[in-house]
């Protein structure tokens, strides 16, 4: 299966493939199993290459377009495409028949409305979590990351940029690894393809790459590395906070440079300061194993590990075998996922809610 080679521009974004096979768009075997026998020969399979107001842009065996968004059935929250979907399209409409199940979807609340999720990307191989060795670096910013990345599912690399901004850059990856067994980070000067060639590994043929991390770290300076595109827009860090603006206003996926792993996709996310937990136990339980496997030491299966007796977690902490600020971090990422977690539920229980219907 192949993709014709094509340059489209729209109102929204210009988007430019080059013959490329489903299988280097990602296609795998997880995909092809959901397809009926008459689905086979009726619709097109296509993917999401970038999501606008209303519309996406898809790519998929000789069909690269726009098209609205819309489903033929509203749906739940989720029911809806992003960027890293695949879907089925009726190739004589142009509309979208459905969206295919998903390896792994990011998602969380929407900002300022509780009752609606916001999605980020489907479909997604390797988190790769970007930080700043400057201001930005914070210990309980990478762990929210790693949550959300062990939750969906997803292997997770903590990526070090702007090395050339710390006296020592080497003692915080050391802080990084010492965050998760066997977490792998890179330290990298963004702006150097030698420096940068370490992330290709992680990104082979068919493999989708998802980039997170607070605006100014350099993701987009990263993405322009990667695929050796100088359409990227980057912008300066303020000096008086490290801080940066908002460059990626949408969600986009963006090919890999030429090469042996050519085929590759990246996908650049609009920067997330404040990354609310949902629904993401497993993943507080796994990144935080050391904690969690101590509460269960607990006298009492309820306990709030404050002021309790025989709680294992505080004699834990008064016999230094846990980090006070490790566990501290530990119970407002619980405390904060138990709170929004009950808040979907309620969402979804509403009356009238399409979710709730199913």
């Amino acid at each position: 299966m192949r993709v014709n080679q094509a340059v489209r521009r729209t109102a929204d974004a210009t988007v430019e493939t080059s013959d490329l096979s489903l299988a280097q768009l990602g296609w795998k075997a997880f995909f092809s199993d959901q397809l009926s026998p008459e689905e086979r020969h009726s619709v097109q399979p296509v993917r999401v290459i970038s999501v606008h107001r209303g519309r996406v842009t898809v790519s998929g065996e000789g069909f690269e377009e726009s098209i609205p968004s819309s489903l033929p059935v509203p749906g739940g929250a989720e029911d809806r495409p992003t960027v890293g979907d695949w879907l089925l399209v009726d190739p004589n409409s142009r509309t979208i028949v459905r969206i295919l199940d998903r390896t792994s979807l990011f998602k969380r609340p929407a900002p300022g409305d509780e009752r609606r999720v916001q999605l980020i990307a489907a479909n997604v191989d390797t988190l790769f979590i970007v930080t700043a060795c400057k201001q930005d670096f914070n210990v309980a910013r990478l762990e929210r990351y790693l949550v959300l990345a062990r939750e969906v599912g997803v292997r997770p690399v903590v990526v070090l940029t702007k090395a050339d901004l710390a006296p020592e850059p080497e003692l915080l990856v050391d802080a990084a690894r010492a965050l998760q067994s066997g977490l792998r980070v890179e330290l990298v000067d963004g702006r150097d393809p030698a420096s940068v060639a370490r992330l290709v590994d992680y990104c082979g043929v068919g493999q989708t790459v998802a980039l997170v991390g607070s605006s100014g770290v350099g993701k987009s300076t990263l993405v322009k590395t990667l695929t050796g595109s100088s359409d990227i827009a980057t912008q300066a860090v303020r000096e008086d906070d490290g801080k940066g603006r908002h460059t990626t206003t949408v969600r986009e996926m963006y090919r890999l440079a030429s090469g042996a792993q050519k085929g590759g996709w990246l996908v650049d996310t609009p920067g997330m300061r404040e990354l609310q937990m949902s629904e993401v136990s497993s993943g507080v339980t796994e990144v935080f194993d050391d904690v969690t496997n101590v509460a269960l030491e607990c006298r009492f299966s309820n306990c709030t590990h404050v002021a309790e007796p025989g709680c294992a977690i505080n004699a834990a902490m008064a016999a230094g075998e846990l980090d006070p600020a490790r566990v501290a971090r530990w119970r407002k990422l619980a405390q904060e996922d138990a709170a929004n977690s009950g808040a979907a539920a309620a969402r979804r229980s509403r009356p009238g809610n399409a979710a709730s219907r199913r």
